[in-house]
């Protein structure tokens, strides 16, 4: 028999709410911490998010699990894994080897279940079970809408990090606070437990036993949708960090907008999902029609169209699954397999796409797939409307998916250049001939690929053919030839990595940030004068290799570069020839340039030069005060730290400022405004660099005397940095980009 005591919603909802927020909290602030080991790529981010969801599948078959006992069973094994997991509290950082080259993959994994494993997957388990509970009392109701609270305590968890407990907290506090979290939880687990205690000791919850087991056809399905919001998410990040906009703030987007989507389409209010699920397809249509497009250009419209697209994407599939909901009895057992699909979704974005392709593939694949799992209703019925039997409407769908297959090819005609036109009224036609067949799945989903093809899609795919691009686990990566400026470039997504002009009289001179106006120009143009003839000089960060031709006869140069890939493509004289034309004896050190120069000897360079940027994507654990004094054992006493800060997302001078002054250091930065307007030289860019040295002595030698900023335009003028009032020094424990973020830009969108 059932206890007759209150359902006590109000206590189930907090319980859920707590421990959702406690979950997705933890995974922004572990991803903090192990920054000073793995850097900031995106695919790191994506491999966080791989292991999350596997704890969460884990979580939730345990949940099930669960369900064969009564619930007062239930309730002593739970919470006596409370207690176990409780030994890996506070949270923090298992002591384990770092990575070779080419094995970050599955290092990162391994890291992440040794550091939170047990705690994660205990957690992950109360949204199933404690609805579960809940719905133990035959005067509860449906408990799926308590999903809903689950994922607004996971939304709230996961923005309250960098908004609130990041720019407040240091890490020591953060993982005291978040186990005092725990804590709670547990005395919340233990009341819901107390809750539900009196008649629940039979072996089976008092469920209705005539709801049938869902079929396998069923399963399937729930697998699939839950798969595919799943994997657009994580596509969406990497299609964004790659081929936008290199932002690190939108690594966190995409997640936050697929938990809300949970929160709408699970929540009691239906109004909001189906007119989100009519929209849907036009706005997969609209936006999902640029997924091939690998020419982005860093548009911040874009990079917010994508997002919009995902959630109302994820929304309506959610809303779909929310519909296709068993009874209460099988719970456990659809939310074990929702979450097994978003393991699928998530092997398939993080783990199988950056093996299987050499562009991001896997976003336009997943969109086809939304396309053809999403709700599909008429928006104009003009079959009905003209009185149309099922086959003349089905042959009349056909020929205008023929049109559009002709509209797509004048399209690649002109994006090619073959001919001439106006691209946007045939993507237009394409459009509405999409609106018009949203009845028929097999002519939606066809006019949105001819879509993708006309808008770009033709030159991304057959760029794949032409051996000049490759992908890594630390990006996509393209080589170009421009033959009527004389230029070979190097992009990183959208963004120029290294340029080279080919004509061999002037190849070998450096380009884009590193002209010999550039302050790292300046300062490796006077490394004999400053440190001898056979100067010591560590270059972190390779590129195209660029820098190499600054190196003179006698000088022992080393690199750090993080990604195989990129020295592969920079020694290799086909592609770029600044390593074998000036340095192809120079030592190559593959790994963490923040490790790898912590296993050099003290005292070993006389200048460092750290230029480890992607875009805009800050390293942040290479700007610490634990990374700068790593930096200063590895240099001579009056060695030069040379740091690249350009960004237009971020003003990182009062990050440098605060470090050096607290040093005693003495600092500079040199803004190089980059050619004139009308200049010759189009392959050099604006670019500021900060140098940084602990004897002013050494950095008057360097600058020939720093000059006030409105000097800064000047030929090799060095200006001081731009402190910050109250700014705090960046440390592995506390650091935060909030206060150094251009927001204006970040509004704007604005381009280099």
């Amino acid at each position: 028999m059932i206890a007759t005591s209150p359902p006590r919603r109000w206590l189930f909802v907090l319980t859920i709410l707590v421990g959702s927020f406690l979950l997705f909290m933890v995974q922004p602030m572990v991803a903090r911490m192990v920054l000073p080991r793995l850097g900031g790529a995106p695919m790191v981010w994506n491999s966080a998010m791989l292991v999350y969801q596997a704890l969460l599948l884990g979580g939730y078959a345990y949940a099930h699990w669960l369900g064969r006992f009564s619930l007062r069973r239930q309730a002593i094994i739970h919470l006596a894994l409370f207690l176990v997991a409780a030994l890996w509290l506070p949270i923090g950082i298992a002591a384990i080897a770092p990575p070779g080259p080419g094995q970050e993959a599955l290092w990162v994994p391994l890291l992440l279940f040794a550091s939170i494993g047990p705690v994660f997957f205990v957690v992950s388990a109360q949204a199933p079970l404690m609805q579960r509970w809940f719905a133990a009392d035959p005067k509860a109701g449906d408990p799926y809408y308590l999903y809903a609270a689950s994922n607004l305590g996971s939304f709230a968890g996961l923005l309250s990090y960098p908004a609130l407990v990041e720019p407040n907290m240091p890490l020591a506090a953060q993982s005291w606070g978040w186990s005092a979290g725990y804590a709670l939880l547990v005395l919340l687990v233990v009341a819901a437990a107390a809750a539900r205690w009196h008649g629940a000791s039979g072996v089976q919850l008092d469920e209705p036993a005539d709801a049938p087991r869902p079929s396998l056809r069923r399963q399937l399905h729930w697998l699939l949708i839950a798969a595919v919001p799943s994997g657009l998410m994580l596509s969406t990040t990497t299609h964004l960090t790659t081929d936008i906009v290199a932002m690190p703030l939108l690594w966190v987007l995409p997640l936050g907008l697929y938990l809300f989507s949970f929160v709408i389409a699970f929540s009691r209010f239906e109004r909001p999902t189906e007119i989100i699920a009519l929209l849907a397809p036009i706005v997969l249509l609209s936006v999902g029609g640029l997924g091939l497009l690998s020419s982005g250009g860093g548009s911040m419209t874009i990079a917010l169209s994508s997002l919009a697209m995902l959630f109302i994407v994820a929304t309506a599939l959610h809303g779909y699954l929310y519909y296709l909901r068993p009874a209460a009895r099988h719970l456990t057992l659809f939310y074990l397999l929702m979450s097994a699909g978003g393991v699928l979704g998530g092997l398939f974005a993080a783990l199988f796409a950056p093996l299987l392709f050499d562009w991001v593939y896997e976003h336009p694949l997943l969109i086809l797939a939304a396309g053809l799992l999403l709700p599909l209703p008429t928006l104009f019925p003009w079959d009905k409307w003209l009185g149309l039997e099922p086959k003349t409407a089905r042959a009349s769908a056909a020929l205008l998916v023929a049109i559009a297959a002709l509209a797509a090819w004048n399209m690649v005609e002109r994006w090619t250049g073959r001919a001439d036109g106006d691209i946007a009224a045939w993507g237009i036609a394409i459009f509405v001939i999409g609106i018009l067949v949203i009845g028929w799945r097999w002519a939606y989903v066809s006019v949105l690929a001819l879509l993708m093809i006309g808008v770009g899609g033709w030159d991304t795919i057959r760029e794949s053919f032409t051996g000049a691009r490759v992908r890594s686990y630390f990006g996509v990566y393209t080589v170009t030839d421009y033959p009527h400026a004389n230029q070979r470039r190097l992009a990183h997504g959208t963004t120029l990595h290294g340029l080279q002009r080919t004509d061999a009289e002037q190849r070998r001179q450096p380009t884009t940030y590193y002209g010999p106006q550039s302050g790292v120009g300046l300062t490796l143009a006077q490394a004999e004068t400053l440190a001898g003839s056979d100067a010591a000089v560590a270059i972190v960060g390779l590129g195209a290799g660029t820098l190499a031709c600054y190196r003179k006869p006698g000088q022992d140069w080393t690199i750090f570069e993080i990604d195989p890939v990129m020295v592969d493509i920079a020694r290799d004289p086909d592609k770029f020839t600044f390593l074998s034309d000036c340095a192809p004896d120079a030592a190559i050190v593959i790994g963490d340039a923040r490790l790898q120069l912590a296993n050099q000897p003290p005292g070993r360079f006389d200048i460092v030069v750290i230029d480890a940027f992607s875009s805009d994507a800050i390293p942040l654990h290479l700007l610490t005060s634990e990374a700068i004094g790593i930096y200063a054992r590895a240099m001579k006493p009056d060695g030069v730290l040379l740091i690249h800060i350009s960004n237009r997302f971020f003003a990182l001078e009062p990050v440098l400022a605060a470090e050096a002054k607290a040093r005693g250091w003495s600092a500079a930065i040199r803004m190089d405004p980059g050619p004139a307007s009308g200049s010759d030289y189009d392959d050099l860019t604006a670019s500021s660099w900060v140098a940084l040295t602990a004897t002013p002595d050494r950095m008057r030698q360097l600058t020939g005397g720093i000059r006030p900023r409105d000097e800064s335009p000047a030929d090799g003028a060095w200006v001081p940095l731009a402190a910050k009032a109250g700014f705090e020094r960046w440390t592995d424990d506390y650091a935060s980009t909030l206060p150094v973020l251009i927001w204006k830009n970040v509004i704007g969108g604005r381009d280099e």
